[in-house]
């Protein structure tokens, strides 16, 4: 059994398209940051960055105590690792995943992030950061697009790395962003929509939402 502490962020959806992925069970325990509650003390016991998601595994596969793992690219790791399941396991395969998971983490999230805040929440708008933001989402988008010439998926095989862009692509109009000048980017985002544990785990969202 994991422990989920989310909030409905790209960060946050990537999780439970893992968990629902691999079927394992899980609880969610909402922490909604517009309240200010990743800032509970209970909650800091567990990501002392104040910052969702974050997970608590009940039943490490080493036994003892339970872990508590912070950091949406570390979950991914550390239940990719637990079940086996979207990392490869041979060297080249696994580093060419992991490249991406951090190219992702480090890259594609924050900046896409400042798109995200200086076109929709900064008190004023400022010319300068929202072309800054938008220039480095669109030279993200084509380093993907890129990638997913001739690849099903980011790597070859459907892996954590997939999970953790796909939820990042998904507000892209928001980014002023027209799929159709990426279609390669355009092609793996429709198919990863229509997987069905990635439908469960935005049909949640909407519910805590």
């Amino acid at each position: 059994m994991i422990d989920l502490y989310y909030w409905t962020t790209p960060n946050g959806h990537k999780i439970p398209i893992f968990l629902e992925e691999a079927a394992l069970p899980y609880t969610i325990h909402p922490i909604n940051i517009s309240k200010g509650e990743q800032f509970q003390p209970a909650f800091l016991q567990i990501s002392p960055n104040n910052r969702i998601p974050a997970i608590v595994d009940l039943e490490p596969i080493v036994g003892g105590e339970p872990i508590s793992v912070f950091e949406s690219g570390a979950i991914l790791q550390y239940l990719a690792e637990k079940t086996g399941k979207f990392l490869p396991t041979d060297l080249r395969g696994r580093m060419e995943t992991m490249q991406w998971l951090f190219w992702q983490v480090g890259g594609l999230g924050p900046m896409l992030g400042q798109n995200h805040h200086f076109t929709q929440y900064a008190p004023e708008k400022i010319p300068y950061a929202i072309q800054r933001y938008l220039k480095e989402t669109e030279r993200l988008y084509g380093v993907l697009d890129r990638q997913l010439t001739n690849r099903e998926y980011i790597t070859g095989e459907y892996s954590i790395a997939d999970m953790a862009a796909y939820p990042w692509i998904v507000p892209h109009a928001s980014q002023q962003i027209d799929l159709n000048a990426f279609p390669n980017l355009k092609r793996w985002f429709e198919s990863i929509q229509s997987r069905p544990a990635v439908k469960r785990a935005y049909a949640k969202a909407e519910g805590i939402r």
